[in-house]
């Protein structure tokens, strides 16, 4: 039986994490919901903004011209999504409309998106 190496569980990860298409994400990136939440990176755009955009680029890329930058973006894709989706809301009803699912949009997961 095969073993999976580091890199294929990353990819997987990846893949599992990120929900959001890229024509998905490259229209959210352009709303206003999008650019309200975040921790700001310093050029007046958040981290998570800039890792959205990034994510669009990986996913545009086959998997035979991904980098090693990439899969280090792609780790910490999964980090983050795996360490904020703990953090919900306490209500679900706040859930469609809350900077938890906002910013979790940005980084290509949507909690809300089936499948």
């Amino acid at each position: 039986m095969a073993t999976s190496s580091p890199t294929d569980n990353i990819r997987n990860q990846f893949k599992q994490d990120v929900n959001m298409s890229a024509a998905e994400l490259e229209k959210w990136l352009q709303t206003e919901e999008s650019k309200s939440v975040g921790l700001d990176s310093g050029d007046g755009s958040s981290v998570g903004h800039h890792s959205g955009e990034r994510i669009i680029e990986i996913l545009h890329k086959k998997a035979a011209d991904l980098t090693d930058d990439d899969e280090q973006h792609m780790h910490k894709v999964h980090s983050y999504v795996s360490r904020h989706s703990a953090q919900g809301p306490h209500h679900q009803e706040d859930v469609p409309t809350s900077r938890w699912r906002y910013s979790l949009m940005n980084w290509g997961h949507d909690p809300l998106k089936k499948g």
